[in-house]
């Protein structure tokens, strides 16, 4: 059983690829001065980073669970995800309200993708 970790920290590890399966930490902005669109934004760029960095993309996208922090930011955050979809494998996705660990951060998002 292999496990390959990538940006490994004392406390997580930015991604883990096990059995061509792609898992990502929770991503979310660095510029938590920026409304939805901007931070939605932001993640969705780590996201695609962080994929293209394992040997994936966002068209193998297994899953997806977004947590924003208020539902009134959920239009804002559709938007950006609608522009942002890759159309044809838009993936299986949950939306909830959730309490951040840091109030500034809107919306965090954690992904699962196979590898190309």
């Amino acid at each position: 059983m292999e496990i390959t970790r990538l940006h490994v920290a004392k406390r997580l590890s930015e991604v883990a690829i096990h059995n061509q399966t792609v898992y990502l930490a929770g991503q979310i902005a660095e510029d938590t001065g920026a409304d939805i669109v901007g931070q939605m934004r932001e993640v969705l760029g780590h996201v695609d980073r962080l994929l293209a960095e394992a040997g994936s993309d966002k068209t193998c996208i297994l899953t997806c669970q977004i947590f924003i922090g208020d539902m009134a930011n959920f239009a804002g955050m559709n938007e950006v995800w609608d522009e942002w979809a890759a159309a044809g494998h838009t993936p299986p996705r949950a939306t909830v309200e959730a309490k951040l660990a840091n109030p500034a951060c809107l919306v965090e998002v954690v992904v699962t993708a196979a590898l190309r």
